[in-house]
């Protein structure tokens, strides 16, 4: 995984954690990777982990079984989908509408795009 510079690397991991959740690699009720697993592969420090899986349990979005590990709670993608949604309008909608304007791009210009890329980058159930 490489980090951006921009944004906190826990919160990347959170964010890493929850596109496997809304891509449904990893499902409700399953146990996640350990935290030292998770540090491992990510070539991060387990305490970043940490961090990012208590911000996620701060949402509600897993929960940690004591001495088992943390699972992704049933109503996850839910939760991960209010979160984000409500995040990406409030943040990162208005920074694209402003890039849109002062280049000049289209609503029209937008949707094309964003069929072409849905094509290429997931395959529909």
């Amino acid at each position: 995984m490489e980090f951006r510079e921009n944004e906190a690397i826990y919160m990347q991991i959170a964010g890493y954690v929850t596109e496997n959740i809304m891509l449904e690699k990893w499902l409700p009720e399953e146990k996640l990777p350990s935290v030292r697993e998770l540090a491992s592969d990510l070539q991060v420090n387990p305490l970043t982990v940490v961090r990012a899986y208590e911000f996620l349990q701060g949402k509600e979005v897993i929960a940690n079984k004591r001495g088992i590990g943390f699972f992704i709670a049933a109503d996850a993608v839910q939760k991960v989908k209010n979160y984000s949604k409500e995040r990406f309008l409030g943040q990162e909608l208005p920074e694209l509408f402003k890039s849109m304007y002062l280049l000049g791009i289209s609503v029209e210009d937008i949707a094309e795009r964003f069929e072409i890329f849905k094509a290429q980058n997931y395959q529909t159930k």
